[in-house]
């Protein structure tokens, strides 16, 4: 009597697909720092870097950047059609020559009230050399007025910045994922060079 073995094509597939993870245990074999080895995000391999700040950065121009574009965090978790709400921003001129925000508008609000820290009213300061910081208990702030979408955490609209001389930018401004000061957002470095 002679016994035939059964093969499985299967089991053979999945052996073969199996052997070459068992050698992805890192590139630089077993003396290499895993992951939870290194203190320092931007060590380890890869393109996300953790933290950073929590919204979007755009360039207006080369001495004009915005930083940490953001819209407060609803009590409720969302933001209704008609309601005002807080934006968040970091603006930064590193230039040696100052500018002004005239205007903030976009489609999914009707409009924009720019609370200056000093001077004429609808327009905010950027001096030269400096940071604004926009920011709920201002001034300076912003806020955008009659929204026309509902919005929730982590949504965003299409905000546009007018500066009087650097010229405009749009943005996506995302809903902060929590309310200020609960989570570890930490303010942008200063930019501007020291003297």
């Amino acid at each position: 009597m002679t016994r035939r073995t059964r093969r499985h094509p299967l089991a053979a597939l999945l052996l073969a697909a199996t052997l070459p993870l068992a050698a992805c245990g890192g590139e630089g074999g077993a003396d290499s720092p895993g992951v939870d080895d290194l203190d320092n995000p931007l060590d380890v391999p890869g393109d996300e870097v953790i933290g950073g700040n929590p919204g979007p950065d755009e360039a207006v121009t080369e001495d004009i950047k915005i930083t940490a574009l953001g819209l407060a965090f609803p009590e409720d978790g969302v933001w209704e059609v008609g309601e005002d709400v807080r934006l968040y921003a970091a603006i930064a001129n590193t230039g040696t020559t100052g500018d002004q925000l005239v205007e903030v508008r976009g489609e999914d609000f009707a409009g924009a009230e720019l609370v200056p820290l000093d001077g004429p009213a609808g327009t905010i300061e950027i001096p030269e050399e400096d940071n604004v910081y926009l920011e709920p208990e201002g001034p300076p702030s912003v806020l955008l007025t009659d929204l026309s979408t509902d919005l929730r955490s982590s949504q965003s609209i299409p905000v546009t910045f007018v500066f009087e001389q650097a010229g405009e930018v749009t943005m996506e401004a995302p809903v902060v994922s929590e309310p200020p000061g609960q989570g570890g957002f930490e303010a942008p470095e200063d930019p501007t060079p020291e003297d």
